[in-house]
């Protein structure tokens, strides 16, 4: 392996590692001990504000499938990559069926996370991501309902990050957890399998 082989594939290989190692921290930290988390334990009512300001539920979202995905606009690499991900998927599903499939991106960072700042951050990305922040009591109530990790991380200079699930949730159309969409394959393969499952 080159020099710059190495530079390349070891920093992702940590990246992917850590990605897999915070998914299982997250199941056995949220899993009750002895019970398996079963699909109709995810999800539920929610009283949020969208980036546009106005207060939403989970009822401004049935009737439709939708995704899911938990994040902050101060992420560095796993929430612009994966909102990127997620619209080129939902590209790919327009594409194929004629269908406009929404995703909610909420904020795990409700401190600095504020409408204006939700609304330039998904502005970016795609008019069918609906960025939704709200109190810390709020955001830790769903990220609790969705049985989602999420936690503040010091930083040497004083300031700080977030520790999140990265896993994005397909809900169908009254609200309930279908699966995970794995938003790393090819648009193309994404949108099939989101589509098998709405």
């Amino acid at each position: 392996m080159t020099d710059r082989t190495r530079r390349l594939v070891l920093p992702l290989a940590a990246f992917l590692f850590g990605l897999v190692a915070l998914g299982i921290a997250a199941v056995l930290t949220l899993t009750p001990q002895g019970r398996e988390v079963a699909a109709s334990d995810v999800g539920g009512p929610f009283s949020l504000v969208a980036h546009d300001g106005r207060p939403v539920t989970h009822e401004d979202f049935l009737g439709e499938p939708h995704l899911v995905f938990f994040g902050f606009t101060h992420c560095p690499d796993v929430c612009p990559t994966k909102l990127f991900e997620i619209a080129e998927t939902l590209d790919a599903v327009k594409e194929r069926s004629g269908r406009d499939v929404k995703a909610l991106f909420v904020t795990v960072d409700p401190e600095r996370d504020t409408p204006e700042a939700m609304r330039s951050y998904v502005s970016s990305f795609d008019d069918r991501i609906v960025g939704l922040t709200g109190s810390p009591e709020a955001v830790d109530a769903v990220v609790s309902a969705y049985r989602a990790f999420a936690r503040k991380v010091p930083l040497d200079d004083g300031d700080y990050t977030m520790e999140h699930t990265a896993i994005v949730y397909i809900m169908d159309e009254e609200g309930r957890f279908v699966a995970g969409l794995n938003t790393a394959q090819a648009p193309e393969d994404a949108a099939s399998e989101l589509l098998s499952r709405i």
